[in-house]
Formats: structure tokens, C-alpha cells, sequence
């Protein structure tokens, strides 16, 4: 019994684990900031009730620890991604899109699984192989876009795709603007002028924005950037219903050098 505390992390889960595994994932819902969520007494039973536990770190979902604290449990196996990679407070929370992190992920749960069910460790062992081959793609891509546009300077409302980002090579700008809106606190005004210019003026290549957040400063913000002709792509802070890991991945990392070629004719 799995309990992931993001669905990609549920998603990584069942890739590994297989028909051995059942997953549940606490942020299901898209449209959920998990900055903002609140646990309920249902996602307390299903902490306490699990062999394993899957969760992000680095301040994205502090109410985990909570409900670790609040039912301990000496048999309980905690795998927490920012331990993993050595991220810590006050980095960008958003791990799962740095390349590292998922496949550490995976490797930790495939001991942990095999360590408590020996007789399956062969399918553990193989779904981890398929797992990370399946990533190979990714990181080619990952390679492609670095050796063709590294150094091109983008910009993005949030920090969502920001470990990506600089696995892409790509020169991020407005990155305070971008940690006051994930925090949900007022930019100030030079580090708004500082964003808009980078738009107007074109120095900002590329536009990245949270497409599960429609407030009015991102709705104005793609307004500008449509105004100068910037290209503007689409990433989400959760898996989409219906996509995979590799699915998701790979539809992102695909519209960056399209942004791009639309940009140069």
C-alpha cells in the first residue's frame, strides 16, 4: 500500500511497483495549489494506513511531515525527493523537473519495495529498467535543445519549469518576480517593471506559465508577451489526467524548440 503525495510521484509508484502495488495519490485534483492544500481526516487514515510513502520535500508539501508526526510508525517506509537530491528549504520546490529526481525516486522505492516483498524483486528489478529507459528519450531531447539554444534567455510567471529550464540551458530571468507569485505575495513594483520589460523589449525568448493558474497577473502578463510577439508555452505544476510521466515530459519539452523557430522566421 502507496501513498504519493503528488500523482506523478503515484504515477513513478506504479510504474515501478506493477500488479504488486496499489497507489493513491493526495494532490488527484489539477485545479488543487499545493501550496495551499489542507489535509482532511481521510488523508490522515490514508497515511497511517500505508507500508510507503512518497512525497516531494523542500517546503512543496509540509502538511506531509504533519501527518507523519501525528501517527508514527517504525515499519513505515518514508521516500522524501528532495533527501534524495539534496535539495533543502528554500530551493525551488518544484524537483520532479529536474533530471535527477525521478529516477532517484524510482531507484528508492525499488529497494524498498524489494526489501519487503523478496519474491517480486525480479518484476521490481525489471519495471525499474523499463522505467528508466523509458526516460532515455527525455534526456535526449533534453541534450538536443541544450546543444541548439542554450544560453537564449526566457522568462516564466512561476517557478514551475525552472529546474528544466536550466537542464535546457536556457538563461531564466525575473526569477524573484517568479518566487513572490508561487509564495502568493505581491511582487514589487521594480521586479514588475523588470518582468514587463524583459517582455516588451523582447529580451525574454520565451514566456513559461503555470497553465492550471489563471489570475489576472499571468492573464496580463501573456497579454504582453502576445503583444510582442513572444512565444508563450504552456507547463503544468501537476500530471494531467490521462498522461504518463513520459507523455507529460515529452509534450513540454517538444513545444521549446517550435517556440523558437517561430520566434526566428
Amino acid at each position: 500500500n502507496i501513498v504519493a503525495a503528488e500523482t506523478f510521484y503515484g504515477d513513478l509508484a506504479r510504474q515501478i511497483g506493477g500488479s504488486q502495488v496499489s497507489v493513491a495519490s493526495i494532490l488527484s485534483d489539477p485545479d488543487t495549489d499545493p501550496h495551499l492544500f489542507e489535509t482532511s481526516a481521510s488523508t490522515a487514515r490514508a497515511v497511517s494506513d500505508a507500508a510507503i510513502i512518497i512525497y516531494n520535500g523542500a517546503d512543496y508539501d509540509p502538511w506531509m511531515d504533519k501527518l507523519l508526526a501525528a501517527s508514527p510508525n517504525a515499519e513505515r517506509t518514508q521516500i522524501v525527493a528532495a533527501d534524495l537530491i539534496g535539495a533543502k528549504s528554500g530551493d525551488n520546490p518544484h524537483l520532479w523537473y529536474d533530471p535527477r529526481t525521478l529516477p532517484a525516486v524510482a531507484k528508492a522505492l525499488e529497494s524498498a519495495l524489494e526489501k519487503r516483498d523478496p519474491a517480486d524483486a525480479a518484476s521490481f528489478k525489471a519495471n525499474l529498467a523499463t522505467f528508466d529507459a523509458s526516460l532515455k528519450p527525455i534526456d535526449a531531447e533534453i541534450a538536443s535543445i541544450k546543444a541548439a539554444h542554450a544560453g537564449v534567455e526566457v522568462t516564466a510567471t512561476e517557478p514551475v519549469f525552472g529546474y528544466m529550464a536550466s537542464a535546457l540551458g536556457l538563461d531564466m530571468l525575473n526569477y524573484d518576480f517568479q518566487i513572490a507569485t508561487m509564495n502568493d505575495t505581491e511582487p514589487s513594483p521594480s521586479q514588475v517593471a523588470g518582468f514587463e520589460s524583459s517582455l516588451k523589449t523582447g529580451t525574454a525568448k520565451i514566456l513559461f506559465y503555470n497553465s492550471q493558474v489563471t489570475d489576472d497577473t499571468t492573464t496580463r502578463l501573456l497579454g504582453l508577451a502576445r503583444d510582442a510577439h513572444v512565444p508563450v508555452i504552456g507547463v503544468t505544476e501537476t500530471e494531467p489526467a490521462g498522461k504518463t510521466i513520459q507523455s507529460w515530459f515529452t509534450g513540454q519539452l517538444q513545444q521549446v524548440p517550435s517556440a523558437r523557430d517561430k520566434l526566428e522566421k
